[in-house]
């Protein structure tokens, strides 16, 4: 698939419940997908970040960002035009402040592995 396809699918925060597997729901989306975009995942522990597109460099990257009650956390996207269609690279930070710093630690080494994940059951929900 061309990466614009997977950008525009991935960058689109009324779609993260279908392949984002920590998410319930996603409410209050703020328009279309573009920066400044704002919106509300409602993870399935009930957790509702705030989040916001940072950057948006259609077909190429894109950034969120996401904050909750002491934490934050910044996923960026990129886009790669392969022979065979398109490659996602993601970039995952989780930071805690104050006495949360050692739990955002440890969930920043852990989330890579369920951010590949997601994408890839995104991959397979957009193959032909």
């Amino acid at each position: 698939m061309p990466c614009a396809v997977a950008f525009d699918y991935l960058a689109d925060p009324r779609n993260r419940a279908e392949w984002q597997s920590s998410l319930a729901r996603v409410e209050d989306v703020d328009g279309e997908p573009r920066v400044g975009q704002t919106w509300v995942d409602v993870t399935k522990p009930g957790l509702r970040p705030a989040m916001e597109t940072t950057e948006l460099d259609r077909p190429h990257r894109w950034t969120e960002i996401g904050t909750w009650r002491g934490f934050s956390a910044t996923l960026t996207l990129t886009f790669t035009e392969t022979p065979t269609g398109c490659a996602v690279e993601p970039t995952m930070t989780v930071r805690g402040r104050g006495l949360r710093a050692p739990l955002g630690a440890v969930l920043d080494a852990l989330a890579p592995y369920a951010v590949r994940s997601d994408l890839r059951h995104a991959a397979s929900m957009l193959a032909p």
